[in-house]
């Protein structure tokens, strides 16, 4: 495939991931609060499925092993607020399975295996863990965020989450201008300015309701 239809699909991903934060933005700043409309959940999986095919294309094990972790925490999130049941079967188990069907397959058909997954030889070792910190970093505000939606039974994001992202974001920033990927650095970049609005939009309600 072409390095401009790889990118191609590597952007749309980030456009889906940005609109997603700028609608929640949008809709939490006319509420006065932080609030999760289930449409977040629908892009955040849409958005995944295409960035794994990404991250799958470029042989970047640290992209696919982000959108892994978390993919399955947006269906999850989708389930708690009653979207999920209303697919249909078959689009069910193929998002539920197609993860690991590509797995399988680049791994049976010799697209790629562990020694050129895990020893790339454009990504250096310290850059290639500074990868994998980063996206575990930033995976853990959706585990927490998942761990909070269980507790509650509700679908929210705290201001742990933010305060997560922002973390997890700076650092995702600095391995994308090492790894001179634009995808991750451009919808990294818009991303952070929501996530800190977030926080502020957070200490505004939670003074308002002390």
């Amino acid at each position: 495939m072409s390095d401009w239809m790889v990118y191609s699909i590597g952007f749309l991903a980030q456009i889906l991931f940005s609109g997603r934060l700028l609608l929640q933005w949008i809709l939490s700043e006319k509420n006065k609060r932080v609030i999760t409309p289930s449409v977040f959940w629908k892009l955040s999986l849409l958005a995944s499925f295409l960035l794994f095919v990404y991250g799958y294309l470029r042989d970047d094990f640290a992209i696919m092993l982000g959108q892994a972790l978390t993919y399955y925490i947006y269906i999850r999130n989708l389930q708690l607020q009653g979207e999920w049941q209303k697919a249909h079967k078959i689009i069910q188990v193929f998002l539920l399975v197609f993860p690991v069907i590509i797995v399988i397959y680049g791994f049976n058909n010799g697209a790629y295996d562990a020694q050129e997954l895990f020893n790339n030889a454009s990504i250096p070792m310290w850059l290639f863990l500074l990868g994998i910190i980063s996206q575990v970093l930033f995976t853990l505000r959706f585990i927490y965020q998942w761990m909070y939606s269980e507790k509650t039974k509700t679908s929210q994001l705290p201001v742990g989450f933010w305060r997560m992202s922002v973390l997890g974001a700076s650092l995702i920033l600095t391995y994308a201008i090492f790894r001179e990927d634009p995808v991750l650095f451009i919808g990294h970049v818009s991303g952070l300015i929501i996530y800190i609005r977030n926080i502020f939009i957070w200490k505004k309600q939670h003074n308002a309701g002390t």
